[in-house]
């Protein structure tokens, strides 16, 4: 891999053919478990083994034709979680672990042995609403719930697990091998046991193979989610044979759609819903993992081993998950619901909720690769106030820097970094700009000496650093998986080390899946050595969590822990919520990647990773106008705002494509902030009570069958109801409405319809496709400033929509909008509104809260409100009651009450007569 100096690095370096990328035909350890489970090897539980301890049961299970024993554990957690664990009884060595995904140990709850024959176990948590049955020959395990099973493990008999082996070269004499080992030179060439050739790259591995899988059958199942991430539908596919969803964190340059190949991120976690029940898989796993899907329609006999209880599941549908990773453990965590907010409290449970954003990253961020100097900075953001566009962050990508050196300025192009933040500061505006994980080998950047000099670089498996090309040319890795490395990464980010650095500049992690030029698939060498000893094959997916991470507390600790921090990053795992927010990488300027990004994002929502969002316009080519005017308006509602573009595109600032175009564009912008209370009100909900921002009607409408695979459309929250325009020249949209006892109305024209139908909207080039649903309240500003910063004191809108009952209720929350003072002091404010009997009240949600606040609600809409009403009074607490002057519309049934006075934060009622 070595580079002539003078080589210069560009796009095509990552803009790289498809064909680098391995299909699951070319993965070892898949063709090795298919091969093997078509011969049928089976396990037994030993049940005679059986101890319980203060956290978990444990016994040993053993394969029939090898006998190696393999140790089971399960527990029980808090909140209606089974963990079941599997590993080799006496390792060569310790395999693989997960660590700091979980936020902390979970709490177990005891299980209780209940009863079972001298072939089974079972185990009940105290409250016996679930059961987890343990057969002996051959093992499996159900979950049962009311004397249904819900879910069976390894009732197909997929377990399968590799034992670490003595290296080939320490064998004296060849002991007698695990029976998945064939020896012959050309069949282990095939399997990959020792060495795996892709390409030029040959893997070694030094203990063998050791791979893991299992299958779990789902009772009644058929629509499946999850998995993050691929440019694929949100409803998971039957994956035919070769065909599985790869979860191996990848750079991968304006990749295909509707493909199950791994891209940026990886987060092993399933959801699966039916009417009644949600559940959810959490394979705790990082290294490269394969998911195989398959739905049985009901009535259809697989001919697989029943039990007593599997017996009558014929006649239910049933879905056939397998899990297959390349090393570690099994180590899985079962989430059993019932409801949908019941997995996502369940799963936030053990891997945390999404960070609190500052309120500035709610706004919309303006990038591309690359602005090039402080003057054409200054020009984009009088271009923003020229044309009245609000804006909050602008960016800066590798351009930025001397030499692809990170934590630099181009002394040429950024003479004077801080006058360039004073600039935008003195506008309430901040900066972003990008620090990848490659650090440019040369013996006069300080960032590379001290990590070189404290070896916190990633190893070769010779025992050297590692080194790989990027953007820099040669370069090597900082091991984010050491916290020494972490500790001093987050150091860099003090005011005094990071010169040309200020308060408002935030930091975006690209590159880290890690991206490696001319590397096997782009990225790291699987035997590369980490932290501890390991190999990047056991933590590969982990790699760009841990940079995330450690930027992050970097940002928290240079402000004396007093500040949020804003981190994006491209690569990410389980857990990465904690840490800022992600997006789709490198999509295209094509209408088919901008109606994709809907379902990427709902199911990056719906496995914790609230904060995403898509690059506005398409990264990679040129959005012709009218898509670009699209792609803002979808981006207006989705939770992370950034137009992007490469660095061989054309310009396509807001303004540059003339008029209707401009005015379109600033709408939906402007529309965005004017929404932002109720934004951050969401965040708030998502960080406390892990409900996503963005859901699919089937989070929302979990017993209505049709919401169940729809992807075109989804709501923000409880109250809105978006259906993105993703067709070119498109006049016409058909918007599903759910919910048969549901009232729906047209945000702009408040015209209203019932639920549970199909209906056909007109879509101009201006028209944004948002209902708001009858029973919500809905807060807004009245004026848009130039960014957030300028938004803090303007008065309140609140929409009232009314249900069929005449109700209504919602929530503000508000705080400083960049501090923790929200955490430690209890500085916020938390207000609930509510409508009933025709009155409406603002009234604390929160009595923790305190936080002062002059702003006021200015104005309010009733939406569904049948009749005029005779007169309208204000009640404050201090007894005075004023009347309101108002209008009412007969023709759509709205009532508005203007130029009122009404504080956001004290108790106040509006009475409607």
């Amino acid at each position: 891999m070595e580079l002539p100096v003078k080589e210069e690095i560009s796009v095509e370096d990552e803009a790289v053919d498809e064909s680098i990328f391995k299909d699951c035909s070319k993965i070892a350890f898949y063709r090795r478990q298919k091969q093997q489970l078509s011969k049928k090897s089976t396990y037994q539980a030993l049940l005679d083994s059986v101890t319980t301890g203060k956290d978990s049961t444990r016994f040993r299970i053993i394969n029939e034709a090898t006998k190696v024993p393999l140790l089971a554990e399960v527990f029980g957690i808090e909140g209606n979680i089974f963990r079941l664990k599997i590993n080799e009884e006496t390792p060569l060595k310790p395999r693989y672990e997960v660590p700091d995904v979980l936020t902390s140990k979970p709490n177990t709850v005891r299980l209780i042995s209940c009863s079972g024959d001298a072939g089974s176990l079972v185990l009940a948590d105290g409250k016996g609403d679930l059961k987890c049955h343990i057969t002996a020959n051959p093992f499996q395990v159900d979950l049962v719930s009311e004397e249904e099973v819900v879910i069976s493990i390894n009732s197909l008999g997929q377990l399968y697990f590799e034992h670490l082996q003595i290296p080939l070269t320490q064998r004296a004499t060849r002991e007698k091998e695990d029976v998945s080992v064939n020896t012959s030179q050309e069949n282990q060439e095939d399997l990959g046991l020792w060495e795996e050739k892709f390409r030029k790259f040959v893997d070694v591995k030094v203990n063998g193979p050791a791979s893991i899988g299992l299958d779990f059958s789902l009772y009644g199942f058929e629509h499946l989610y999850g998995i993050p991430q691929h440019a694929e539908s949100h409803q998971l596919k039957n994956t035919g044979d070769g065909d599985a969803y790869r979860l191996y964190n990848l750079d991968v340059y304006g990749y295909k759609i509707h493909n199950k190949m791994g891209i940026y991120g990886s987060v092993p976690y399933l959801l699966a819903h039916k009417l009644g029940r949600t559940f959810g898989i959490f394979w705790l796993n990082s290294s490269e993992t394969l998911v195989e899907i398959n739905t049985e329609p009901a009535g259809k006999d697989t001919g697989t081993q029943m039990g007593p209880v599997a017996a009558k599941q014929k006649a239910r549908s049933r879905t056939d998950v397998r899990w297959m990773s390349e090393s570690g453990i099994i180590d899985v965590f079962l989430l059993t619901g019932p409801t949908p907010s019941d997995i996502f409290k369940q799963y936030s449970s053990l891997t945390g909720t999404q960070a609190m954003p500052p309120l500035f990253s709610l706004g919309y961020h303006q990038c591309r690769w690359n602005y090039e100097d402080e003057q054409d900075v200054k020009a984009v953001d009088a271009g923003f106030d020229k044309h009245d566009i609000p804006y909050d962050v602008m960016w800066l990508d590798i351009e930025h820097t001397e030499g692809k050196r990170y934590f630099t300025w181009d002394k040429k192009r950024f003479p004077n970094p801080k006058r360039m933040q004073a600039l935008l500061q003195n506008k309430k505006r901040k900066l972003v700009v990008i620090s990848d994980p490659h650090i440019k080998i040369d013996p006069d950047y300080s960032v590379y000496t001290k990590a070189e000099e404290q070896g916190f670089f990633v190893k070769n498996h010779e025992g050297g650093d590692f080194e790989g090309v990027c953007w820099p040319g040669l370069s090597s890795y900082l091991d984010f998986t050491n916290p020494k490395v972490r500790e001093w990464y987050s150091g860099l980010f003090a005011f005094s080390v990071y010169q040309g650095s200020t308060d408002i500049l935030y930091i975006w992690n690209d590159m880290n899946e890690p991206s490696v030029f001319r590397g096997p698939e782009q990225t790291m060498p699987k035997n590369a050595i980490h932290h501890g000893n390991w190999e990047h094959r056991e933590l590969h997916n982990i790699y760009g969590f841990y940079q995330q991470k450690a930027t992050a507390e970097g940002l928290i600790q240079r402000s004396q822990g007093k500040e949020r921090p804003f981190v994006l990053t491209r690569s990410f795992f389980a857990g990465s919520q904690n840490y800022g927010a992600v997006w789709t990488g490198d999509n295209k300027a094509d209408w088919s990647y901008l109606k994709i990004s809907i379902p990427m994002l709902l199911t990056l929502s719906i496995t914790g990773i609230s904060f995403c969002g898509a690059d506005v316009g398409g990264f990679v080519g040129n959005p012709g106008a009218e898509l670009l005017v699209r792609w803002y308006q979808a981006g207006a509602y989705q939770p992370f705002f950034r137009g992007h573009a490469s660095i061989k595109t054309e310009r396509r600032e807001p303004w540059l494509f003339g008029e209707p175009h401009t005015r379109l564009i600033r709408e939906a912008i402007r529309e965005r902030y004017a929404l932002l209370p109720y934004w951050y009100s969401l965040f708030y909900r998502a960080h406390v009570a892990s409900e996503p921002i963005m859901r699919p009607l089937w989070v929302e409408f979990p017993d209505e069958l049709e919401t169940f695979g729809v992807e075109d459309e989804y709501m923000l929250g409880s109250a809105l109801l978006v259906h993105p325009v993703t067709e070119p020249k498109a006049t016409l949209v058909d918007v599903f409405l759910p919910g048969s006892s549901e009232v729906w109305y047209d945000s702009k024209t408040f015209a209203s319809w019932e639920g549970a139908c199909i209906v056909k909207i007109p879509v101009g080039l201006d028209t944004i496709p948002v209902f708001q649903r009858g029973g919500s309240i809905v807060p807004a500003k009245m004026t848009v400033g130039k960014s957030t910063g300028w938004m803090v004191d303007a008065p309140y809108r609140l929409r009232v929509a009314l249900s069929n009952k005449g109700s209504a209720v919602g929530e503000l929350y508000l705080d400083d909008g960049h501090s923790f003072q929200y955490l430690h002091q209890k500085q916020f404010l938390h207000r609930k509104f509510c409508f009933c009997s025709g009155v409406l009240s603002n009234s604390c949600a929160d009595e923790r809260g305190h936080y002062p606040s002059e702003c006021v609600v200015e104005q309010i809409f009733v939406l569904g409100l049948k009749q005029q009403p005779s007169s309208v009074t204000t009640h404050s607490p201090d007894g005075k009651d004023q009347p309101v002057a108002f209008t009412y519309c007969a023709k759509t049934s709205t009532l508005s009450l203007e130029k009122l006075s009404l504080n956001i934060g004290t108790d106040w009622e509006v009475h409607i007569k």
